[in-house]
């Protein structure tokens, strides 16, 4: 990213930004970059590295693009010029692209969510079921004790008529 025109405050916050979430952002001589780069998978990013530049490294791909985007959408001082991931070399668009994917944390939480929703609906179901059931035998039960008790009824009306023997 070029940071031409940035104040020392805007590049202070940058990299403090930066640490937060692991990456490093480092200032360094094209010359000296592009010989490093050179028989790397990074070596396909070396034609961008022109002007004043800051490059961002870091162990998650994605984070280093996050952190400079997301800084480029608050100060237009500072300009994406290129990147490289998994040996291709991407241009703003792409470094933007990338910095759009979600964290790796994000993503390993959204497949656990796809792997525990058939579990989670499948007992949903199984539950309902269940109440289903328990309301079908809850009902059934007081319809029963309503035929049985007029049953009772006709069966305790003779024994009132009956005289009472005292003992």
């Amino acid at each position: 990213a070029e940071y031409r025109g940035l104040t020392v405050e805007h590049l202070n916050k940058l990299r403090a930004d930066a640490r937060a979430k692991g990456v490093y952002l480092h200032v360094l001589k094209n010359t000296l970059a592009r010989r490093a780069v050179a028989g790397t998978p990074f070596e396909s990013a070396s034609e961008s590295m022109v002007g004043p530049l800051i490059y961002g490294f870091s162990e998650d791909a994605v984070a280093a693009a996050k952190v400079i985007a997301d800084f480029a959408k608050t100060n237009d001082k500072l300009v994406l010029k290129a990147g490289s991931y998994a040996g291709k070399a991407l241009d703003a668009n792409g470094v933007k692209a990338l910095a759009a994917i979600p964290t790796r944390e994000v993503l390993l939480s959204q497949i656990a969510m796809l792997l525990q929703s058939p579990i989670a609906s499948f007992a949903r179901v199984i539950d309902a079921v269940a109440k289903l059931k328990s309301a079908g035998e809850e009902a059934a039960a007081p319809a029963a004790e309503e035929t049985a008790a007029p049953a009772a009824a006709d069966t305790a009306a003779p024994a009132a008529d009956a005289p009472a023997a005292a003992a």
